[in-house]
């Protein structure tokens, strides 16, 4: 294996490549699955009809906006802002429930791709003209940080699709931290959290028969050969999906059939696979009341209500400041 030493000049999906695939065992970033191809099939995933949480939530948001709103300052107004906003499916049930009841609010979803942003200002012209909004392009904490002078009313910050399943439970703690430093005692989190169920209910919704997920999780490989001038053969590795009952954790892998070399031009890189040999690209971490209690309270926040789907499978939770 050689790579070239300027790594001050590699883009952030170059040095997870260069990195993650060096590492053992190899690793690559499941956030470097989203381009266009990855968004396209991470929407037909959402669509399985294995993939319950997409459905759990939505159920959420339709019949339990109403007490959902209850801790909303609705006579001084508040900021809706959400984090990841994407297609904004869910939230508008949301916005429509708060709009018919003629809240006072501003909806400032945040997103890092400005297409999809674009996207839902149009679509929120029309679905929901009574809804003032604000588009904001950027990462997660610039975007936060920089809201801090939103402060003379109630935020209430919105974290849907149980996005901090992408993180093991240190980084979670972090991430809740950095929210937590940009909130007022009067603000609420607003978060999706996937609950711990049946374990073949867990590996179905990552493992589907018609090999949508793996071909999710091989978008990494995708990318690599057209932006790096890699040369993997996709038909070499396959998905493998485990999940732990114990510990909550559902992992995903790609696992090289073969003794293989990959070349990287773009890197100047060489790595080499033996059989049965692993790319960990993927964590879904599934959880219960306990765990999401002890998460909040390593970050400083404290548990205010929680709203569970019909069939127990997912939550959604309100914090405050500790």
């Amino acid at each position: 294996m050689n790579s070239t030493t300027k790594t001050n000049t590699y883009t952030d999906f170059e040095k997870d490549v260069i990195d993650g695939l060096q590492a053992y065992p190899k690793h690559l970033s499941s956030k470097f699955i989203y381009d266009k191809n990855g968004d396209k099939l991470f929407q037909d995933i959402m669509a399985m009809p294995e993939y319950y949480l997409t459905n759990c939530e939505y159920n959420i948001l339709k019949y339990q906006s109403a007490s959902i709103a209850e801790k909303f300052d609705l006579k001084e107004g508040f900021d809706l802002i959400e984090l990841g906003a994407g297609d904004g499916k869910k939230t508008k049930l949301l916005l429509n429930h708060l709009s018919n009841i003629n809240a006072n609010f501003t909806y400032l979803p945040v997103d890092i791709s400005q297409n999809v942003l674009d996207e839902l200002g149009s679509s929120l012209e029309k679905e929901l003209p009574k809804v003032k909004f604000e588009l904001l392009q950027g990462s997660y904490f610039h975007v936060l940080s920089q809201l801090s002078s939103y402060n003379k009313r109630q935020k209430v910050i919105l974290v849907l699709g149980s996005n901090i399943g992408n993180l093991l439970h240190n980084d979670a703690i972090e991430f809740l931290k950095k929210i937590q430093n940009n909130m007022t005692a009067n603000d609420l989190l607003f978060m999706g959290f996937d609950q711990k169920k049946h374990p073949q209910i867990v590996l179905d919704a990552y493992n589907d028969p018609k090999g949508i997920t793996e071909a999710f999780n091989k978008n990494l490989l995708l990318r690599i050969n057209k932006e790096l001038g890699g040369n993997f053969d996709l038909e070499s590795f396959f998905h493998w999906e485990t999940y732990d009952p114990e510990t909550g954790t559902a992992k995903s892998f790609l696992v090289s059939r073969v003794n293989q070399e990959v070349k990287i031009k773009n890197l100047n890189l060489t790595i080499s696979f033996k059989a049965w040999e692993t790319i960990h690209t993927e964590i879904s971490q599934k959880y219960d009341d306990e765990t999401v209690k002890w998460l909040a309270q390593e970050a400083n926040l404290s548990i205010d209500r929680r709203f569970e789907s019909e069939t127990g499978y997912y939550k959604n939770y309100t914090f405050k400041k500790s």
